[in-house]
């Protein structure tokens, strides 16, 4: 079983993780977890824990964590927002062939102006992409 285990272990938390380095080669054949870093996703900062001076190897393979949960975190805002597109076609079509008078009157208003707020982001955020992309095309 050891042989199958990685060297590190990485216990995610909120912004970032406390880095584990694993270690079977003890007497009593248990695994330890001995931490030696804590993570800041946002910031990309690695903080050593206590006196532990981190290795290269150490540091190569945080830095690949760090890129490898960046691109999981955004793969993940993608698909929660698709999902959310989903759940709005679900939510028009329950609308269309479900909702009582009471239901709709319980979601409208929350719906119109949630629904307002997103079209605005998405009006705003489209047209400043043509923008920019027009102004590369001409420099």
């Amino acid at each position: 079983m050891s042989s199958d285990l990685p060297g590190y272990y990485f216990r995610v938390r909120d912004n970032g993780a406390l880095v584990f380095r694993v270690d079977t080669e003890n007497r009593q054949r248990r695994i330890e977890l001995n931490q030696i870093a804590t993570i800041n996703i946002r910031n990309g900062e690695v903080k050593p824990q206590g006196d532990t001076v981190l290795s290269p190897a150490d540091l190569a393979e945080i830095t690949r964590w760090i890129a490898d949960r960046a691109r999981l975190l955004a793969e993940r805002d993608v698909d929660d927002i698709l999902r959310t597109v989903d759940h709005l076609n679900l939510t028009t079509q329950w609308i269309q062939s479900k909702a009582t008078e009471d239901q709709l009157d319980a979601v409208t208003d929350a719906l119109l102006l949630a629904m307002h707020d997103l079209r605005s982001v998405l009006v705003r955020k489209k047209s400043d992409r043509l923008l920019k992309a027009a102004e590369a095309s001409k420099g």
